[in-house]
């Protein structure tokens, strides 16, 4: 038996009034997912303990079966992991994207925060840019790493966890408030804005209809993180393959290996058949057990606040991902049990992450049924399923 996780990233959402009162989710045409849900099982799991933010750092941690209660020590640390920074224990890493801010005649405190990812900047140029502010902010104690498209990491030596706001939660808002307390992470952010608004990158991008990567924004705070390995704790030898950090940082703290997947990118045409093809060949070739196929594409749309752009990224997982993956996997004989789930809701009317219960679908290829299901919120909701315990989930596809 093998067993596989496909995650769609913040692909709940709430019904939508422009939807007639029904979510991306019920409206996407996705005829993969809703056959498996008619042979299989659907339910409402809660992925976010309560008192903690709802994040894919914590929602992914549930998923993967991991109690963010108990290993939950940050953000940016497991991103951190993903691109070999050694962390020491008294080191705190940080997020740090490259954000668009209004460029009105204003302070920089009474500027407005417009994209929390610079039009999914590309990691190439990105990282011109951090390296124009790791020349600009060098200072002793705070070191800046490039990571993929917008999501970068600072270490602070010997640093605090401070308390740091998400950007993706205060879009179209004054930055003001929500700038960080610290006077040195502070200074940084304002500085960072002089050195980055007249970028030649900027520039160009500008003259493209693109927005500029004009300043970074901190965030996510915490400390090395100390994650069992996944093996010795499920049996099951694991894969990762995603194009965000954060996943390949969990992947690398739980002791998994990560596949890399060319031209995957994190947005909405990334490279869904060859994620598709490197879970194949991991449990049909390669002696994995299990393969989690990690989708940032419906979360995205929804920061960006785009009805029709979620529902298109719903359907090419759909398509793309879902579809082949069960034909190949039924045209090499492989029993299979796979389990398709979204970590938390991206609602587009917040354009931010929420903890609501989230939508489930566990199909075993060798114990099909007839259900009058398909795969949507609202009939998951219906069918009386409920897990409560979010880490707990991965035991009903392992069958523990």
């Amino acid at each position: 038996m093998k067993y596989i996780i496909v995650l769609g990233d913040g692909m709940a959402d709430e019904p939508i009034p422009s939807l007639n009162n029904k979510t991306p989710l019920e409206c996407a045409d996705t005829p993969a997912m809703d056959e498996l849900s008619s042979k299989g099982e659907i339910g409402m799991v809660h992925t976010i303990p309560e008192g903690m933010a709802p994040g894919s750092d914590t929602a992914n941690l549930s998923v993967m079966g991991y109690d963010p209660e108990v290993y939950y020590s940050g953000r940016s640390p497991l991103e951190a992991l993903s691109i070999g920074v050694a962390m020491k224990d008294d080191d705190v890493a940080i997020r740090c994207n490259v954000v668009t801010i209004s460029e009105e005649d204003a302070a920089f405190e009474d500027r407005t925060i417009i994209d929390h990812s610079s039009d999914e900047i590309s990691t190439e140029d990105a990282a011109v840019l951090i390296e124009a502010v790791k020349k600009g902010l060098a200072m002793e104690g705070y070191a800046f790493y490039v990571g993929t498209s917008y999501r970068h990491c600072l270490i602070w030596e010997k640093g605090k966890v401070v308390e740091l706001t998400p950007p993706h939660d205060v879009l179209e808002q004054v930055i003001g408030q929500y700038l960080p307390k610290d006077d040195v992470l502070r200074d940084m952010m304002k500085r960072s804005h002089d050195i980055l608004k007249d970028h030649p990158i900027n520039i160009e991008r500008k003259k493209q209809g693109l927005n500029p990567a004009n300043c970074i924004w901190f965030w996510g705070a915490g400390t090395k993180p100390m994650l069992s390995d996944f093996q010795e704790k499920t049996g099951k030898k694991g894969i990762m393959i995603s194009a965000v950090d954060l996943l390949k940082g969990i992947a690398v703290g739980a002791g998994m290996d990560n596949a890399y997947v060319e031209g995957a990118n994190g947005g909405l045409h990334t490279n869904y058949e060859g994620k598709m093809q490197a879970a194949v060949k991991a449990v049909a070739e390669d002696g994995y057990d299990f393969a989690y196929i990690h989708v940032e594409a419906p979360d995205e749309m929804g920061h960006q606040g785009s009805v029709e752009r979620k529902i298109q990224a719903i359907e090419y997982l759909d398509e793309k991902i879902i579809a082949p993956l069960v034909k190949n996997l039924k045209e090499k004989e492989i029993d299979f049990r796979i389990l398709i789930l979204p970590d938390h809701p991206t609602p587009v009317r917040v354009r931010t992450h929420t903890a609501d219960d989230v939508p489930y679908l566990l199909y075993d290829s060798t114990l099909e049924r007839e259900e009058k299901w398909s795969y949507n919120e609202q009939v998951a909701a219906d069918s009386g399923n409920f897990v409560d315990k979010g880490h707990t989930l991965i035991d009903k596809l392992f069958e523990r």
